[in-house]
């Protein structure tokens, strides 16, 4: 049976190395809202300094992009997904089930998860993880029990804060910037509360502190961050979440919410002070390489000097470099077609 699944899957290949560039001139690219931009830059970079077509590129959100980009190989199926967290086990199943079995993957920068405001709000803003979990958390302590929040305004949690209403624009669940809030935001904000602190442990956390309030504070806003940034240029006490990339675009019109008195920037990203930041990603479908007609070179425009050093046309966007040695790293892999392993 194993037999009959590798020659298929030989077979599959061996058909779109035949078929698939005359079906299909441009390279299709899916995936994460947080990378769209960087992906976008050098979309274009791409086009101007070639003779191919620009990519088409979607902002489908990480987990949609993850499960379009694991449906198959062939002109009908993506050659990259970007992602604003590394792939899960269960994306890597789907994609071996479905013969996406050779995928490179691309550690291309960091980016911090930014909370922000208008420039039209006078309050100095500075939260701590806690004080986030406590106003965006479906659970949270009440009188000593675990229960619904019942907070609706700021002041509500802390009387040194404003007494507005609590409205925080962020990303579906099948984004990775979600994924990544949760995890970096949500759970350890949790984890500063001394009733969590008291009672239970980082697994009890994971468990219980990751759902979002459904009720009204928290406004799934969908994977077009740009709607976010919109949304509060209307409403000067509404706060959104989002990509550094996104607040460094809009600075005119936008503020950043300190967490624990630290404000994002390239720096505190690059070295850990700001502490709600990660590793951006894209995943190459190495069967589409040398079929899909300029993949390999915009490949190698993505992974350029250019593009991802200190001082690039990616940093110049908001992205944080990578160092020099992990950066010659990642270059070297990518460029080569380096299969990646199983995620742990």
């Amino acid at each position: 049976m194993n037999f009959v699944k590798l020659t298929a899957s030989s077979l599959a290949i061996a058909a779109v190395s035949a078929t698939a560039a005359a079906a299909r001139d441009e390279i299709r690219i899916v995936g994460s809202s947080t990378v769209f931009p960087y992906t976008q830059a050098v979309s274009e970079q791409f086009a101007n300094a070639t003779e191919f077509p620009s990519p088409i590129v979607e902002s489908t959100g990480t987990g949609g992009g993850m499960q379009i980009f694991c449906a198959g190989i062939g002109e009908q199926h993506p050659d990259i997904t970007g992602a604003s967290r590394a792939m899960k086990m269960s994306e890597w199943e789907l994609c071996q089930e479905n013969g996406v079995t050779d995928i490179t993957q691309a550690n291309i920068g960091s980016d911090g998860l930014s909370i922000a405001i208008s420039n039209a709000n006078d309050y100095d803003w500075d939260l701590s993880l806690s004080e986030i979990y406590l106003a965006l958390a479906a659970e949270v302590p009440v009188d000593g029990e675990w229960a619904e929040n019942p907070y609706s305004t700021w002041s509500e949690i802390d009387s040194r804060l404003p007494d507005i209403e609590i409205v925080v624009l962020g990303p579906p669940p099948t984004s990775g910037t979600r994924d990544a809030f949760v995890e970096l935001a949500m759970v350890e904000g949790c984890l500063e509360l001394d009733y969590v602190a008291q009672n239970h442990d980082g697994d009890w956390a994971e468990e219980n502190c990751a759902r979002m309030r459904t009720d009204g504070p928290f406004i799934e806003a969908g994977e077009n961050d740009n709607l976010i940034v919109q949304r509060l240029n209307s409403d000067q006490n509404a706060m959104g979440i989002f990509g550094y990339s996104f607040l460094f675009e809009n600075l005119d019109t936008l503020k950043p919410v300190s967490i624990d008195g630290v404000d994002p920037d390239p720096d505190t990203i690059a070295d850990g002070a700001y502490p709600i930041s990660r590793p951006l990603f894209f995943y190459v479908k190495n069967a589409h390489r040398g079929v899909i007609p300029g993949l390999n070179e915009f490949i190698a425009e993505y992974m350029s000097e250019d593009a991802m050093a200190p001082g690039g046309y990616l940093t110049e966007r908001g992205m944080v470099a990578l160092g020099d040695a992990r950066r010659a790293e990642v270059q070297d892999a990518v460029l080569n077609g380096k299969s990646m392993e199983a995620p742990e």
